[in-house]
């Protein structure tokens, strides 16, 4: 069992990329209607020309809306001395940057910014600029998009698509080398960059707290949370590390590891299912040499607004058991079948600060403890568009913790409070 949980890993990294290889190809060259289907439709370019050509296909789309003036835009261009002011008859296409090695996108205050699109969910965009760090921008502030790379588009209810993408108006055009796709924003689940490098589905964030005294006591304290994306325009898999560690005058005090895992593809908006999830969990001072929990199930967003996202999900388990030492005549390892629930709430509490709550119940039998959860609570201060100030809590309990072998419970509630910086990439 000591490379369970690495098996699990192993499993959902394969699934991930099992997803991505999926498509199917359209016959139609002016116009495709796709139908209805529960499994993801993959509508790649089947026209045979390179990123290159559709980039200039894009290019020239735009040129082609920058020669069309009305007289109306004429006439209110026009001041009371019969001047025409040019720049007023500029297409927003003529004011925007031409894509050129980069992606572009615009904000409602007017700014552009260049860089890298790298993946869009829960009406979230995360953007790389050399300007702004990899950034979190909220779609609804975005009122342009201009891509240079290619990126998949997942439509709701229709199919994903691959292209050079244009955002203008709510409306989102995927443009591929000879037929162009266009719908209102509220159909897109997510989207992300198309490519074959695997580096380009990735982003995380990392939040690390050291504490280092010499003296009168020698204390070495550590705590880090991590997390880790691997994100399509319609599968996201997703890696969670919570540990912390305290020794103090050479005496261990803490030593509790957890890692998730969780694969999800997305069927609509709202619906998402899990075909894996798995944990490994490790604390001695709560008896657990290590403890491994692999699973299956589906989600739901109760809440997806401007402010306020709101998931649950949940499904059957198996969860299996090693503890440090247990009494005499006790059995040091359990396993059991179970039922796990989860839930996330994330409310924007004002531009700089975001409130994150994940509450994760899972309910065994009394070999197995019974009943246990994780919650974590976590106050996000930003600070700069990659760096924040995190503040954590956490409380782990447990209902029935196994007995040691000098006859000692571990306690039912552990909890913690984690103060770090956070940088994403």
């Amino acid at each position: 069992m000591k490379y369970f949980i690495i098996l699990f890993l192993s499993i959902s990294l394969l699934i991930a990329q099992g997803e991505d290889s999926n498509s199917t190809e359209s016959s139609d060259l002016n116009s495709t209607v796709v139908e209805h289907s529960d499994e993801p439709v993959i509508m790649d370019d089947t026209s045979g020309l390179s990123d290159k050509e559709v980039r200039k296909i894009a290019t020239d789309s735009d040129k082609a809306k920058k020669e069309k003036v009305s007289l109306k835009e004429v006439f209110e261009a026009t001041d009371a001395q019969g001047k025409v002011d040019v720049s007023k008859l500029q297409s927003w296409e003529e004011l925007s940057p031409t894509p050129k090695k980069y992606d572009w996108i615009q904000t409602k205050s007017g700014e552009w910014f260049k860089g890298e699109i790298k993946a869009m969910y829960d009406d979230r965009l995360e953007f790389d600029s050399d300007e702004v760090g990899l950034y979190t921008f909220k779609f609804k502030d975005i009122t342009q998009i201009k891509s240079f790379h290619i990126i998949s588009v997942n439509i709701e209810g229709v199919a994903s698509f691959s292209g050079i993408i244009r955002y203008k108006d709510k409306d989102i055009t995927i443009i591929q080398g000879d037929k162009e796709f266009k719908f209102p924003s509220s159909q897109v689940v997510s989207l992300a960059k198309d490519g074959t490098s695997e580096r380009h589905f990735w982003s995380g964030k990392i939040t690390v707290s050291l504490d280092r005294r010499l003296g009168n006591k020698d204390k070495f304290d550590y705590s880090a949370k991590a997390n880790l994306k691997r994100r399509t325009d319609h599968t996201r898999l997703n890696f969670d590390y919570l540990g912390r560690m305290s020794i103090t005058d050479d005496i261990e005090t803490a030593n509790d590891h957890r890692l998730n895992e969780q694969f999800d593809v997305y069927l609509s908006r709202k619906f998402f299912w899990t075909p894996i999830f798995s944990e490994f969990y490790r604390d001695k001072f709560q008896n657990i040499n290590q403890q491994y929990t692999l699973g299956v199930g589906i989600g739901y967003s109760i809440i997806d607004t401007q402010r306020i996202e709101w998931d649950v999900s949940g499904g059957p388990a198996f969860v299996y058991t090693e503890y440090v030492n247990v009494r005499a005549g006790g059995e040091d390892k359990s396993s059991s079948p179970a039922i796990e629930l989860n839930t996330k709430f994330d409310i924007e509490l004002n531009k700089m600060i975001d409130f994150i709550y994940s509450y994760k119940f899972t309910y065994t039998d009394n070999a197995s403890g019974r009943y246990k959860h994780h919650m974590v609570t976590t106050f996000e201060n930003e600070i700069t568009g990659w760096l924040d100030f995190d503040v954590t809590g956490v409380w782990d309990y447990i209902l029935n913790p196994e007995e040691r072998e000098d006859g000692t419970t571990p306690y039912q509630n552990d909890f913690q409070i984690l103060l770090g910086f956070g940088v994403e990439f």
